[in-house]
Formats: C-alpha cells, sequence, structure tokens
C-alpha cells in the first residue's frame, strides 16, 4: 500500500512539472514524446487574426531551436494549435494553404503539390473545430502526422514537405511575426 502512495505521488509530481507554460489560458506540457524521442516546448504564442484570439500555437523540437533552420536540423518536431474560438475546416484550410503559398517559392509548392492537397482533405475530413480543440501536425519517421483531439486523422510523406509547412509559422512572411517570434522562444 505504502509502495503504491509513493509510486502515485511520484507520477502526479511528474505530471506536474511537466506543465511549463500558460499562454492565453492554454497549459501546456514542457516535453512530450514522439516516435519514442522526447521533445521539448521550443516556444508559444497566440495567433491573433484583426482582434480576435484564434489559437495557441506551440512548436516542440529535441533541443530548443531559435530559427527555422535550427528546428528544422533535427526531427521530430511538432506544431500543435489550440484552439481558442470555433473555426470551420475552411478557415482552417485557408489560413494553411495561404500561409504555404506566402512562404514558399512557386517551385517548392509544386513540389509538394499532391501532400498539400492531402493536408487539404484530411483538414476537410476533419470538419468544424471548437474552441477548446487541439490539431498536432508531427513529423516523424518521414511524415507529418496529423491529429485531431489526440486521434490520428493522417500522415503525409515527405521532408519536403513538412519543410514547407514549417515556413507557415516560421518562414519569411509567417502568418503571424510576433508568433513567429513567440514559437521559436523569443
Amino acid at each position: 500500500m505504502l509502495r503504491r502512495l509513493v509510486m502515485l505521488a511520484g507520477g502526479l509530481a511528474l505530471s506536474f512539472s511537466a506543465l511549463a507554460a500558460e499562454v492565453g489560458g492554454v497549459k501546456l506540457d514542457d516535453k512530450t514524446t514522439l516516435g519514442g524521442q522526447e521533445v521539448v516546448l521550443n516556444g508559444a504564442g497566440i495567433r491573433t487574426k484583426a482582434i480576435f484570439k484564434v489559437y495557441v500555437g506551440s512548436l516542440y523540437v529535441p533541443a530548443k531551436a531559435p530559427d527555422l533552420a535550427g528546428v528544422l536540423a533535427k526531427a521530430p518536431r511538432r506544431v500543435q494549435m489550440n484552439l481558442l474560438r470555433n473555426l470551420s475546416s475552411d478557415q482552417l484550410v485557408e489560413a494553411l494553404v495561404d500561409g504555404l503559398k506566402d512562404n514558399n517559392t512557386p517551385q517548392e509548392l509544386a513540389a509538394v503539390k499532391v501532400q498539400v492537397d492531402e493536408l487539404v482533405a484530411i483538414m476537410k475530413a476533419i470538419g468544424d473545430a471548437k474552441e477548446g480543440n487541439v490539431v498536432t501536425m508531427d513529423f516523424v519517421d518521414g511524415a507529418t502526422k496529423v491529429s485531431f483531439n489526440g486521434t490520428a486523422k493522417g500522415s503525409i510523406a515527405g521532408e519536403p514537405f513538412n519543410r514547407a509547412l514549417m515556413k507557415i509559422w516560421l518562414g519569411d512572411k509567417p502568418i503571424q511575426a510576433d508568433l513567429k517570434k513567440a514559437m521559436l522562444g523569443g
């Protein structure tokens, strides 16, 4: 009995120590495991559009990275979006596609067109997302694995696609400059 209490207390201590930050009312773990490897919270911030808070965007990588090159240098990695408002699947798709177009050359986009179409299909299949829902995009074992509220929704092969995707938040024309800075630990 004592052993169980000690194990329970230890487990609770570990779970509380895993919480690193609270951003926009969302509690984020300071680390998680992807593909059997530990990744750490690189940074997080709030995506806004006009006056509306849209989501908390967070980035997890194997070791802290201050720039896109550092993020792309190692895998696995995760972009997580904790929604702060309801969004239609069309709104999610439009934001992702616009971010891809803004941060990749026409040649880069042409090279990953099939994968972008796969992402669009996955996001449309998810349907409308509600405040409190969580979308994760994990790059593990050469593929971007999309999950919704912890349930796998699809996998998109290829590192070139993931590089293009990461530029939405971390590229030269990120979806939001202060969100980029926050996700890069600034």
